[in-house]
């Protein structure tokens, strides 16, 4: 099943590359010199404090090294620990030098099947790192020479799951979940031990018969067959003992007829306790969805006062346009406020969600509904920079038609399809926590990027052009660029090395590390 290519044996590694040994404890401390996991740490922010690129020097960045992976997109978001970077596509994976670019191990597995869209990253706990296979295995292998240790299948290929989304590690519990697209089967997200891949509990984005929630489906049968995949890591608060991640839409995707009611636990922010894997609490962003609206997008956390007082809250730009702030201690809700062009919601009901207008539900003729089923944002990761107090998104700009294909009482996976008939401009939005108001929009063109911020008052990501861009956070001011060919396919991160910062681009299936010339 699993083929090691191009392995430098330990003993050829240079000085500190061998000893790869991460805390996952680390990972609640305020991100720093290394990136060991999607977002860098627990709190979804992409916030670095390293300062020695700032806005006064940006401009004097020079390109250090490249890596070329091949011909296959990387959307990963690379890791980097002791001296290592590691990043994936479908199907593989690599170290490499982050001092240098020099690749020290490859590896590769051959496929049963399933779906390869892409490949969100890695994970890292002690000595080894973990990630998924499309065909639906959890694979952990040796950090410092890529060999595989065990594997475990997490879903069965044959009912159509297939599996992207990065692990993450809290402790000596491995979270994961695997991806549903066109079928109509049950998401739900896993906990395994880290030490041999065995199963600790499932949890179900649509509950059992008779559970709490199962009254906002129809019947038995629906519940069954809800939908609610888990695609992006999710974020975690180590004092509250709380995970939060977001679900996806429910099944069948379009066509709500045969599923009346609200369709919990589908399109919702949910916060559940990793050691036993129960629900603390949920918010549904939007109810009984029929547009495709996946709430996966990364739910932020950030502490701040609201009317005088300290909270503990947690922030997401949804796919449907509307940007929410809850309190993550018990998902109250304190904002929502929209971020992007929208008609599809008549108001807000008195938990702050959006009121569904029916007529802007698919129809036989069609319905023009503001955004296109890819949504006002979609997977690219966000930024919270506490310095600014802003929430940094990418924002796309679309109109379809809506169209209900499947007009019988039972409808099955895809119910609908949406024809796109207006493309905006994409954007960088900067959005005050507090307010929920804008503050600035750059236009970037068409891009994907995710968004990086530091405490050298910087923003990074990319535009349309194959440009990567340092923007002022305050103002949204170009301050640096440089054209990578290709379009940025995820979020930037940086690191340091000997005292040295590093920047790290990923475009097409290319790394680019860029740094300060040296004193």
């Amino acid at each position: 099943m699993k083929i090691c290519c191009c392995l430098i044996i330990a003993f050829l590694l240079p000085t500190g590359l061998a000893g790869q040994n991460l805390d996952s404890r680390e990972m609640v401390k305020s991100l720093n010199s290394t990136w060991p996991t999607y977002n860098g740490d627990y709190s979804g922010r992409r916030f670095s404090q390293l300062s020695q690129i700032n806005s006064s020097n940006v401009r004097n960045l020079r390109l250090m090294w490249t890596y070329d992976s091949g011909n296959v997109p990387i959307k990963a978001t690379p890791l980097m620990v002791d001296g290592l970077l590691y990043f994936s596509v479908p199907d593989k994976a690599w170290a490499v030098d982050a001092r240098t670019g020099r690749m020290i191990w490859c590896w590769e597995t051959k496929t049963r099947g399933g779906t390869h869209i892409g490949h969100r990253e890695m994970a890292m706990y002690g000595k080894w790192v973990f990630l998924v296979t499309p065909d639906d295995y959890l694979v952990s292998l040796e950090a410092a020479t890529g060999k595989e240790r065990w594997r475990t299948e997490i879903a069965d290929l044959k009912l159509d799951y297939f599996a992207t989304v990065a692990p993450v590690i809290i402790r000596n519990h491995v979270l994961v979940s695997p991806s549903i697209e066109s079928t109509d089967n049950r998401g739900y997200l896993d906990s395994y031990d880290p030490e041999n891949g065995t199963l600790q509990w499932r949890w179900y984005s649509t509950p059992d018969p008779g559970q709490p929630g199962s009254e906002t489906w129809p019947n038995t049968e629906a519940l069954g067959h809800g939908g609610g995949a888990i695609w992006i890591p999710g974020t975690y608060d180590p004092q509250l003992n709380l995970y939060y991640f977001g679900t996806a839409n429910p099944q069948p995707v379009m066509a709500g007829q045969g599923r009346h009611g609200d369709n919990l636990w589908a399109n919702s922010i949910v916060a559940l306790n990793p050691d036993t894997g129960k629900m603390a609490w949920y918010y549904q962003t939007t109810p009984h969805d029929t547009h495709d609206w996946d709430s996966a997008e990364t739910p932020v956390l950030f502490d701040t006062e609201i009317d005088g007082h300290p909270r503990k809250l947690l922030a997401q730009a949804n796919r449907n346009g509307y940007f929410f702030v809850l309190d993550r201690t018990n998902g109250e809700h304190i904002l929502t406020t929209p971020f992007a062009p929208n008609n599809w919601a008549k108001g807000l009901d008195d938990q702050g969600r959006p009121i569904r207008d029916l007529s802007k539900d698919p129809q036989p003729a069609g319905a023009l509904v503001i955004p296109s089923e890819s949504g006002a944002t979609n997977w690219f990761p966000p930024s919270l920079d506490p310095d600014t107090g802003f929430f940094y998104v990418r924002v796309t700009r679309s109109a379809a038609v809506f169209y209900l294909t499947d007009t019988s009482s039972k409808p099955e996976a895809w119910g609908g399809v949406d024809k796109t008939v207006w493309t905006g401009p994409s954007s960088i939005a900067a959005i005050d926590c507090k307010t929920g108001k804008i503050v600035w929009d750059h236009p970037t063109g068409g891009a994907i990027s995710g968004i990086l911020t530091t405490s050298g008052k910087l923003l990074f990501g990319g535009d349309g052009s194959g440009n990567a861009l340092a923007l002022d956070p305050l103002t949204g001011q170009t301050l640096w660029h440089v054209n990578l060919n290709e379009l940025m396919s995820n979020g930037p991160i940086t690191y340091e090395l000997d005292g040295r910062q590093y920047l790290l681009l990923v475009a097409g299936g290319k790394l680019f590390a860029f740094t300060l010339p040296e004193p």
